[in-house]
């Protein structure tokens, strides 16, 4: 007998969770395993049972499904999207072949969508399809930059305001958030966190460094061509001779 498929309900709506739960109960390869009401909520549970499956809600408040999936580490489970009118997203999930119920659905389009998740977690168990995942949270990303970063810490999920960030550094595949006495770890890439900041606000000064533009008090020529850039709380650093064309710019905004 097939082992079965460890399953996960995300959704904010208590009503939409029974539905959710009343269905899959039907199907005998499913386990539902938990269920969460909230993304916080869900970035740990999924986190702690690690399911094979999720059933995730879209527009949720305080933090979204697409959120909740940034904020997880890799490998991510296969998800199926639920969503009422995120017509953008339907767009991304179709171009890529990801599993979605477009609120209000039917039992039969419940079973589309479940038969193609269930083939894709008996045929990649082992190796779940995080470049899928990944070229949808690429492309609904959002329009304009985003005010707060998911962070996880120490079984809490935390929302940092991009305002409260001083500084970011790279840190092998994960970045650095500077903010006041505390830094928080999170695994982005510096080119992938940058696209997602104020570019008013805040600048790319190294391979390995960005600041944000209010917090710099002072520029200290080096050797070089280089910069030591001061910041407010007396962090220290360089500007390098690469990025020097953004030197006008950054004094202007300073």
């Amino acid at each position: 007998m097939a082992e079965k498929i460890r399953t996960l309900i995300v959704d904010d709506e208590e009503l939409a969770r029974d539905r959710l739960r009343g269905l899959l109960a039907r199907e005998p390869e499913i386990d539902v395993v938990g269920e969460a009401a909230d993304g916080r909520s869900a970035v740990l549970l999924i986190e702690k049972i690690k399911p094979d499956l999720v059933f995730l809600d879209v527009q949720m408040p305080e933090l979204d499904g697409f959120e909740v999936l940034r904020a997880l580490g890799e490998p991510r489970p296969n998800v199926v999207f639920v969503t009422a009118h995120d017509k953008f997203a339907l767009k991304a999930f179709d171009v890529h072949a990801v599993d979605y119920l477009l609120k209000p659905f039917d039992r039969e389009r419940f079973q589309t969508a479940l038969k193609r998740a269930v083939e894709k977690v008996r045929a990649h168990r082992a190796e779940p399809e995080d470049s899928t995942l990944n070229e949808v949270l690429e492309e609904v990303r959002p329009a304009k930059a985003v005010e707060r970063l998911v962070v996880k810490v120490e079984g809490r999920v935390l929302l940092i305001k991009v305002n409260d960030i001083e500084w970011i550094e790279a840190a092998d595949n994960y970045v650095s958030l500077h903010v006041g006495k505390e830094s928080h770890m999170m695994r982005e890439t510096m080119t992938s966190i940058e696209s997602r900041l104020p570019p008013d606000r805040f600048m790319r000064i190294s391979r390995s460094t960005i600041v944000n533009l209010e917090r710099v008090q002072e520029l200290q020529p080096m050797f070089h061509g280089e910069y030591m850039v001061l910041l407010k709380s007396g962090a220290k650093v360089t500007l390098s001779r690469s990025y020097r064309d953004k030197l006008q710019a950054l004094m202007g905004k300073t």
